[in-house]
């Protein structure tokens, strides 16, 4: 059998070298789980702010001791490397210090008032993110106003590869999307409309829908969830792989090589893909009209042309600029945000495509709202 262990205890001596506010505390006994409590009521009654911490005269030392001297220390702010241990201890001690702060996290609450943090937090943190889109777009806003004095800033080759990456390689899905649902729109309004006789109207719901809304719209949500979590993830690898900071040590602005050709090259690909979706959604419905509805093409194109107004396609073409600067500054913004592991990738990826497709639906429901407020 071993020597039975000794209680835990605290010695202090006055250091004289260290001055009479200082003194010395010499740890005595075992520090172990079986002395838990007595160690902690110890550790209450040690002095904040010792001139030094001997551990040596410690008898026996387990994990539990060693946890509780290091969250002494980092209550009162101490430097726990200068704790002398004993050499039989240093390997337990370093074991212990690198895992001292990997605890489980809480368990979730499910109360009232922690449903209140929590969502105190979300409007917190939604706040945040407005704030720095905000400040985004007017550091972008400039940049762009000094590229048009410094035109040597501009980078056309990215710009264009940008515009073949984010335009011409999503018409395909635009185009059978925007079909699709130009064929669903009239099949759903032909089956309300046909109970009063009124079946030759489905020309002018699926016309003024889509040059106002769903044309529109469905490109913007489309280019939200393929282009901003593009952008997101381009620029996030690049600030994992430190590239970001590469850039600023050879003198160039991550916001001129970056961000400014994707911006460009959406606000240029958008409208012209909107456009095509119109096209698209209006030989969807036209489909259904010959093919189910008894409406020759030449019945539906003449409809069309009489009840087809310009305004409808310029009111639903005004926005395309709009949510092209949205979705690539919250697609650059988010990237740039990445804190430089492969699971903020995923998470601010995930973020933007989410914050892109939230903030387009928002300002599509005001600009409808307003612009029929305004007659148009």
């Amino acid at each position: 059998m071993g020597a039975p262990s000794t209680a835990p205890s605290i010695a202090i001596d006055q250091d004289d070298a260290a001055g009479a506010t200082a003194p010395r505390v010499r740890l005595l006994g075992s520090w172990t789980l079986r002395y838990a409590g007595d160690v902690s009521e110890l550790l209450r009654g040690a002095p904040k702010q010792p001139g030094a911490v001997d551990v040596t005269g410690v008898e026996r030392l387990d994990s539990a001791g060693v946890l509780q001297l290091v969250r002494f220390a980092n209550r009162n702010h101490l430097d726990f490397d200068a704790f002398a241990f004993s050499p039989d201890h240093h390997k337990l001690v370093a074991a212990i210090e690198d895992v001292a702060d990997d605890r489980p996290k809480k368990k979730p609450e499910y109360g009232f008032a922690a449903a209140l943090g929590r969502l105190g937090f979300a409007v917190h943190d939604n706040w945040v993110e407005i704030v720095a889109l905000i400040s985004f777009l007017g550091e972008n806003l400039a940049k762009l106003l000094r590229m048009l004095r410094q035109p040597r800033r501009f980078r056309l080759t990215a710009t264009v590869s940008h515009m073949e990456q984010v335009g011409l390689d999503a018409v395909p899905l635009v185009v059978l999307l925007s079909y699709l649902v130009g064929a669903v729109i009239a099949f759903l309004g032909a089956n309300i409309l046909q109970d009063f006789g009124a079946t030759i109207y489905v020309v002018e719901l699926v016309n003024v829908s889509f040059l106002r809304e769903f044309g529109v719209l469905l490109t913007a949500i489309l280019l939200a969830g393929r282009t901003a979590s593009a952008f997101t993830a381009q620029i996030g690898a690049m600030v994992s792989r430190e590239e970001i900071d590469a850039m600023r040590t050879l003198g160039l602005d991550p916001v001129d090589v970056l961000v400014i050709p994707r911006l460009l090259a959406l606000m240029v690909t958008l409208p012209l893909l909107s456009f095509i979706a119109d096209i698209a959604g209006l030989l969807g419905g036209m489909s259904v009209g010959a093919f189910s509805l008894d409406i020759p093409p030449q019945a539906y194109l003449a409809r069309m042309h009489d009840t087809m107004h310009l305004r409808h396609f310029l009111v639903g073409l005004a926005k395309a600029p709009v949510f092209a600067m949205v979705i690539a500054l919250i697609g650059c913004l988010e990237g740039l945000q990445v804190e430089g592991t492969a699971q903020s990738v995923g998470e601010r990826t995930t973020s933007s495509v989410v914050q892109a497709i939230s903030l387009v639906i928002v300002l599509d429901a005001i600009a409808a709202i307003w612009f029929m407020q305004m007659g148009w």
